[in-house]
């Protein structure tokens, strides 16, 4: 049997080394802000991928009808479909990259996670580091072979409005937001139109940028993530959940608590696309509160 990563991250040598066995599946989960792309993801796949490479589609894998909500979680047997007709297996090793380095490789991460497949990892620094290194890449459109994938969900890893509502009162759970300090303060507009400035009450900031290098974009040793979230006040020992813009970025900062021995931390899938929405939602502006 493939041999599964020992943890959460693999690098290029790693992924280099098994490039051609049939049960390690990579794929590219590039996904981009509505309008600030140059190149559609999905074009900039056809142009250079990782050889055998398929395509994740964040906002096609996810669940039809929830606007103005984005890319929520589909289904399981959605996602089991959708995964299956992109030729991954539930024996298959996946690995996860994006073109950014590490920004939304995180998310497809998760997700397969959430649908109780663990044989997945996330490439290390992303295409720009696979090309760094020398490695090749190829073109044109994926053509995988179909295959049968069962999902199972795990309702302890996602969290609802309702569920963070519920937690403004018992304080139970830490909610980390992963946006800027700008988005988290209120001191800008936030990129999803319509939504309100600020942060959910009570709740931390740890960008997710902060535990990458700024040159790399490959995810900062283990210290150095602790120290991330201990100078924004979070006990990375408590019940924590993870939030954002839309659910893509807060995955970030779950694989980087996964990395520190993490396994159980949960991500509020609407963020503040859902929050900051108008409506009865109680908002916070400037900095964090004890």
């Amino acid at each position: 049997m493939t041999d599964t990563p020992t943890e959460a991250l693999v690098d290029t040598r790693w992924l280099a080394a098994r490039l051609d066995d049939p049960h390690v599946k990579v794929v590219d989960a590039t996904w981009a802000m509505p309008g600030t792309a140059v190149v559609h993801p999905r074009d900039a796949f056809a142009a250079a991928h990782i050889p055998g490479a398929v395509f994740f589609d964040i906002d096609a894998v996810a669940r039809p009808g929830t606007e103005p909500l984005p890319h929520m979680l589909p289904s399981a047997e959605d996602f089991a479909a959708k995964v299956g007709a992109l030729g991954i297996g539930n024996d298959d090793v996946v690995i996860v990259y994006d073109t950014h380095g590490l920004q939304t490789a995180a998310r497809a991460w998760w997700t397969f996670r959430v649908f109780g497949h663990d044989r997945v990892a996330v490439l290390d620094g992303g295409l720009p580091r696979w090309q760094a290194g020398g490695h090749a890449v190829e073109t044109g459109a994926a053509k995988p072979q179909p295959r049968s994938f069962a999902a199972r969900f795990r309702p302890e890893l996602v969290r609802s409005l309702e569920q963070i509502r519920a937690n403004l009162e018992t304080r139970a759970e830490t909610v980390v937001d992963a946006r800027s300090q700008a988005r988290f303060e209120g001191t800008v507009d936030d990129p999803w139109q319509g939504r309100r400035r600020g942060h959910i009450p009570g709740s931390r900031n740890v960008p997710f940028t902060d535990l990458l290098d700024p040159v790399s974009k490959t995810v900062r040793p283990r210290p150095e993530l602790q120290d991330a979230f201990a100078r924004a006040g979070v006990d990375a020992a408590k019940p924590l959940v993870m939030s954002c813009g839309s659910g893509v970025t807060a995955c970030v900062l779950v694989l980087g608590l996964h990395l520190l021995g993490r396994t159980d931390v949960a991500v509020y899938d609407g963020s503040w696309a859902e929050w900051g929405l108008p409506g009865d939602t109680p908002v916070d502006t400037g900095p964090a509160r004890p």
